[in-house]
C-alpha cells in the first residue's frame, strides 16, 4: 500500500465550544472510519511561511496556505480520493491536496 499525504487547506474555525466539540467529534468519526489506514492523523498547523529561491522569507503560505495534514495509507490515488471525500474539512469549506509519499 502507498502512503498519501493529505494536506488540508482552508476551512473555518468553530464559532462556539459546542461547534468545536461537533467538529472534533466529526474528525474522530472520520479517522475511525479509516481504521488502520491512518498512519499519522496529523495536526492543524499555524501560520505558513514561504522560503523563496533567494533565501528570503515571506510571512504567508501563498495563495492557499496549508491548514493541517495527515498521512493515510491507500492502494492508489482513487482509493485516497475515496477516503478524502468524506473528510470533515470539506464541509467546512476547505479542500484537500493529495500527494503520494515516495519512500527513499
Amino acid at each position: 500500500m502507498a502512503k498519501y499525504l493529505f494536506v488540508y487547506h482552508g476551512g473555518k474555525m468553530p464559532a462556539s465550544p459546542a461547534e468545536a466539540k461537533a467538529v472534533h467529534d466529526a474528525w474522530g468519526a472520520w479517522f475511525g472510519s479509516l481504521g488502520p489506514a491512518v498512519i499519522d492523523g496529523g495536526n492543524p498547523v499555524g501560520q505558513s511561511y514561504t522560503v523563496h529561491a533567494d533565501g528570503s522569507l515571506l510571512s504567508n503560505g501563498g495563495a492557499n496556505p496549508a491548514s493541517g495534514y495527515s498521512l493515510i495509507e491507500a492502494t492508489g490515488v482513487e482509493d485516497a480520493h475515496k477516503k478524502a471525500a468524506s473528510c470533515p474539512i470539506l464541509k467546512a469549506g476547505g479542500s484537500i491536496e493529495l500527494a503520494m509519499a515516495i519512500d527513499m
